[in-house]
């Protein structure tokens, strides 16, 4: 089995439902266990055009499903949930992003793992930490609290 962590955002709707509503979902696939969810933490919209704050978390379960089959399974929560895809960074339902998958490194046009920004990103970092403190980025060699703390005094 393999530990994956993933990002949840929600800006659209009952924003807290959204994500609670993708964590069942989530949890209820196949080949997914020891699931952690952070809690909920409000943020602002970082990119795209101006709307609404965002409800962001973590998640971080293990399994033993390829990365390219979550991403699969995760967009189709998306469409489920009624995500349009119109705007980059635009307003969601939900996001559902793949951060890490154990030590996997992955580069191609559809799915990159590590999440290639993850790193400049509080509202993910944040909710990961509280979560995953002691998980390593497989490309910095450094955990995800160090990150997240390096980019807090940055």
């Amino acid at each position: 089995m393999v530990r994956v962590c993933v990002s949840l955002g929600s800006n659209v709707g009952n924003r807290a439902s959204n994500l609670l509503h993708a964590y069942d979902r989530i949890i209820s696939l196949a080949g997914i266990q020891s699931v952690k969810l952070s809690r909920f933490y409000e943020t602002i919209p970082v990119g795209g055009p101006p709307q609404p704050m965002f409800l962001n978390a973590a998640l971080s379960m293990k399994t033993v499903v390829s990365s390219s089959q979550l991403l699969k399974q995760f967009q189709h929560i998306e469409t489920l949930m009624g995500r349009i895809r119109t705007i980059k960074w635009g307003p969601r339902t939900i996001d559902i992003d793949i951060l890490l998958c154990g030590d996997e490194i992955i580069d191609k046009d559809y799915l990159k793992i590590p999440h290639p920004l993850m790193h400049t990103r509080s509202f993910v970092l944040e909710p990961l930490a509280e979560i995953e403190p002691d998980i390593v980025h497989p490309l910095f060699k450094k955990t995800i609290l160090q990150l997240y703390k390096e980019l807090q005094i940055s």
